[in-house]
């Protein structure tokens, strides 16, 4: 983009993070149709796992390298400091390894499980956590103050009350009308209850430790309500 459309901005995405949800239905939009074209119950995980993929480069793995350092950081941290300068380093530890394989091997899973009944189904279902999981990033993102005063997340700014609002709005009308026609309300509904829980108790383990968020612990909680809506929506089929 030409900087031009930048003049006087100063970084935050304070309100930016409304579009947020929206953002992982575009995002989501292509590994979800490669998963619609090429998904068999033949070749379930397969056609999963390639879903994951395309998903991954198209983010660039930002979300799993939050995961992997936040694992890293929170499980083998001694205190808050040392758990801040592990999450910092680049390299992954036994706890971010063991955290990629579980998400990958847990969204294929439970994407493979759903494809059995109807491969359009995970489709949605893959679009749908994509839209939930990043309203529940926001809520974390609002819930904690910066970990870090220099960090890249404290430099992005806080989200604000009201774009909060209307990214779990958006999050929740989504999810419903991409849901509700294949999976019905009371699944769709239940599986909305269960990542809020996931996405509030891993914020309260985040204060607990290091008594504030990251761009690290942002991206861990998509991935966390990622894979708990979809193992979720599995499991209740």
């Amino acid at each position: 983009m030409p900087d031009r459309f930048f003049k006087g901005y100063d970084g935050s995405v304070s309100r930016a993070v409304r579009a947020f949800p929206a953002a992982g239905l575009v995002i989501a939009a292509l590994p979800g149709l490669v998963l619609l074209l090429i998904a068999r119950p033949e070749t379930a995980l397969l056609s999963s796992l390639v879903a994951l993929a395309v998903m991954a480069v198209l983010t660039g793995a930002l979300h799993e390298d939050g995961l992997a350092d936040t694992a890293d950081g929170l499980g083998g941290g001694r205190d808050r400091e040392h758990a801040l300068s592990i999450m910092k380093d680049s390299r992954s530890g036994a706890y971010g390894v063991a955290a990629l394989i579980l998400s990958f091997g847990l969204r294929a899973s439970a994407l493979s499980t759903i494809i059995l009944n109807d491969s359009g189904f995970a489709a949605l279902a893959l679009l749908a956590a994509a839209v939930v999981s990043r309203g529940a990033m926001v809520a974390h993102w609002h819930a904690l103050p910066a970990a870090r005063v220099n960090g890249v997340a404290a430099g992005a700014g806080s989200p604000e009350e009201s774009a909060r609002n209307v990214a779990l709005l958006t999050a929740v009308v989504l999810a419903l009308l991409l849901l509700v026609p294949c999976f019905g309300l009371p699944r769709t509904v239940f599986s909305l209850i269960v990542v809020g829980i996931a996405a509030v108790g891993f914020t309260r383990w985040a204060r607990k430790k290091i008594s504030g968020h990251t761009g690290d612990t942002i991206g861990a909680t998509q991935q966390i309500s990622e894979i708990v809506m979809l193992a979720t929506l599995a499991l209740t089929l």
